[in-house]
C-alpha cells in the first residue's frame, strides 16, 4: 500500500459507495477512464482484486471489503483533523458542505450570500437534490450539514427546525376562485390538481389534509419539479399545492396567485440535520447557529412578496 496515493484511495472509496465506477465519476468530476486507471493502479498496489462484476453490477471482494473500511477510517480521521485545523485556525478558513432538496433553492443562496460575506475565507460546497437522494448522502455521512422538508424517518438524526415553510393552494390569477375569500375546503373537491411524485413531503401533507375532510384528491398530472408544477399551472391543468417559498422569485406580473382556501396554510417546516454523533465543525456549527438566527428575516420577507403577489392578481382581475 506505499505506493497508493490519497486520491486513488477516495477514488476507490467512491466507487465502492456506488457499486460503480460511472457514479463514482458523475461525484468527483472525472471522467470514467480515469476511475478505472486509478482503481487499476490500486489493485496492482495490494496485489489482489478489489472488485467483481455481476451483469452490470460491482461488488466489493473481500480484499476490497478490508479496504473500503479501511478507507472510511482514514476518511474520518482526517475529518477530524480537519475539524482540529479549522479550531486551531478560528473561523478564518475552512470549508462547509451543504446538502439541500431542491425546494431550497428559492431561499438557500440568500442565507449563504451574508454568511459567506462574514466569513470570506470559507469555501462552501451545497449539493441541491432530490430528497432521495439526500438520504443517500446522509446515510453515507458525506456532508457536514443536510436541509430538508421533513425529519428523515429510521434515521439516528440531530434534527432542528429553522424556518417555516407553508403549504399553500396556488391557481392561475383568472381561475375562479382567484377573487373569493375564505374558500371552504370542500370547493376544491373534484378540481384537477397537479401534484409531485409519491412519497414526497409536500404531496403527503396535502393527501393528510383531504383525507381528514374526506376529500378526494383528482390528480390531473404529477410532475417532479416545482417550476414544472407552476408552468402547468399556468397552462390551466389544474391547481396545486406548494411551498409559498416557491413564490419567491415570481414578480409582480406573475399570472399565478394564492387561493384563500380554509385549513391552509399547511404549516411545516425546514429542517437541518446531520448524523447523530457526529462532531460538528467549528464552522458547522457557527453556520447553524447563523441559520437559525437569520432565517426569521427570509420567513418575513416571503410572506410580505406573497401578499404582494396576490395583491396584483386582484388588482389585474378587477
Amino acid at each position: 500500500m506505499g505506493q497508493s496515493t490519497l486520491h486513488q484511495l477516495k477514488v476507490f472509496e467512491t466507487a465502492a459507495r456506488h457499486g460503480s465506477f460511472t457514479r463514482a465519476a458523475e461525484e468527483l468530476f472525472l471522467t470514467q477512464p480515469t476511475v478505472s486507471m486509478q482503481i487499476k493502479q490500486l489493485t496492482k498496489t495490494v496485489g489482489l482484486p478489489l472488485f467483481e462484476q455481476v451483469g452490470k453490477r460491482l461488488y466489493l471482494t473481500d480484499a476490497g471489503r478490508e479496504l473500503f473500511a479501511t478507507c472510511r477510517e482514514i476518511f474520518d480521521k482526517l475529518s477530524q483533523f480537519e475539524i482540529k485545523v479549522a479550531e486551531l485556525k478560528g473561523m478564518k478558513q475552512g470549508r462547509l458542505k451543504l446538502a439541500a432538496i431542491t425546494t431550497t433553492k428559492y431561499f438557500i443562496p440568500r442565507l449563504l450570500g451574508p454568511f459567506c460575506q462574514l466569513y470570506p475565507g470559507i469555501d462552501i460546497s451545497l449539493e441541491i437534490t432530490n430528497h432521495e437522494r439526500i438520504l443517500e448522502r446522509l446515510l453515507d455521512n458525506q456532508d457536514d450539514l443536510y436541509i430538508l422538508s421533513q425529519p428523515p424517518e429510521n434515521f439516528d438524526v440531530n434534527c432542528y427546525s429553522f424556518l417555516e415553510n407553508p403549504l399553500v393552494a396556488i391557481a392561475p390569477c383568472h381561475h375562479p376562485l382567484a377573487q373569493e375569500k375564505n374558500i371552504p375546503l370542500q370547493r376544491l373537491n373534484g378540481e384537477p390538481f397537479i401534484m409531485r411524485e409519491p412519497g414526497s413531503g409536500t404531496r403527503k401533507a396535502v393527501q393528510k389534509l383531504f383525507a381528514e375532510y374526506g376529500i378526494s384528491v383528482k390528480v390531473r398530472l404529477t410532475l417532479g419539479s416545482n417550476e414544472a408544477i407552476k408552468q402547468a399551472i399556468v397552462g390551466g391543468l389544474g391547481i396545486s399545492v406548494l411551498s409559498r417559498h416557491t413564490l419567491a422569485l415570481e414578480g409582480m406580473n406573475s399570472p399565478l396567485t394564492i387561493l384563500d382556501v380554509d385549513g391552509f396554510p399547511i404549516e411545516r417546516y425546514w429542517y437541518v440535520v446531520y448524523p447523530a454523533g457526529k462532531q460538528l465543525s467549528v464552522i458547522a456549527c457557527t453556520f447553524l447557529e447563523y441559520l437559525q438566527n437569520e432565517a426569521r428575516s427570509i420567513a418575513q420577507q416571503t410572506t410580505v412578496d406573497s401578499q404582494k403577489l396576490e395583491l396584483e392578481c386582484k388588482k389585474r382581475n378587477t
